[in-house]
């Protein structure tokens, strides 16, 4: 496998190089940070659908978006990609003391709070001032959501049981509600915000990523209204023609066909 790695890395320096590709030589970190992005949420939905073949090709793309960014690194004397692999591998030793060094543990919940210990002792985080510091504001909101209510659970500010969390989310819906029908917008798009964010806390007590939640449901939506399209399409009648009653007739005959 080393062989095939260099070979990688051999083939991106060429790309960079003065002989190589002139789109490859003009990229930066700044205008890759899309194609990461991408190949990632490629590589999400390809383990949705059990793709192992995908799977395969799109940890290709996004290993090779990581040497890409090693190379640019390197090419200014930044760093390069033995040390980016150093520096991690240094961290899982350090971050796991049970399996690398003596240290004994009981459950996975252990070794959470142990991480969360030794990570503050590190040098990198020990300017953060706060326990919610540190959690990229660039993560998609309800990812985000969760990791700071996973941050602050550890140190146990949360609730104990699933009740109160129910209940907080009837509460966020009646004060939306409330903000909805008073005609203050700014106000009822804040509440809907505690709604969301309440969800979210719900679907972590219940062990479900909220992220992936709505992904599939939205991934399941368009689904289902390419099959009332696909159903007008066959009798030839525009959409916009079509009565509410018809579309959802076809709606709940995509839901029966699943």
């Amino acid at each position: 496998m080393g062989k095939e790695i260099d070979r990688l890395i051999d083939i991106i320096a060429k790309l960079r190089g003065k002989d190589g590709c002139p789109w490859d030589r003009e990229q930066t970190h700044e205008s890759l940070l899309s194609c990461l992005l991408d190949e990632t949420y490629e590589f999400f939905e390809a383990v949705e659908n059990k793709d192992t073949e995908s799977m395969q090709e799109e940890l290709g793309d996004i290993l090779l978006q990581v040497i890409f960014h090693a190379q640019m690194a390197e090419e200014a004397d930044q760093f390069d990609i033995e040390s980016v692999a150093n520096a991690i591998c240094e961290k899982l030793i350090r971050r796991h003391p049970h399996v690398f060094s003596n240290q004994q543990v009981e459950s996975s919940k252990e070794v959470l709070a142990n991480w969360e210990e030794i990570k503050r002792s590190e040098k990198k985080h020990e300017q953060r001032k706060y326990i919610v510091d540190g959690i990229t504001d660039t993560l998609p909101a309800l990812f985000r959501a969760e990791k700071i209510q996973r941050r602050v659970a550890r140190v146990g500010f949360d609730w104990k049981d699933i009740t109160p969390v129910l209940d907080k989310v009837e509460e966020e819906f009646r004060e939306f509600r409330e903000a909805l029908l008073s005609g203050n917008q700014s106000h009822a798009a804040g509440e809907l915000g505690d709604i969301i964010f309440a969800l979210v806390n719900v679907a972590r007590h219940n062990g479900i990523c909220a992220e992936d939640a709505v992904r599939l449901t939205v991934k399941k939506f368009a689904s289902r209204f390419r099959y009332i399209e696909d159903r007008m399409n066959e009798k030839n009648k525009p959409l916009k023609e079509a009565t509410l009653e018809e579309l959802d007739r076809y709606w709940e005959e995509s839901k029966s066909n699943e």
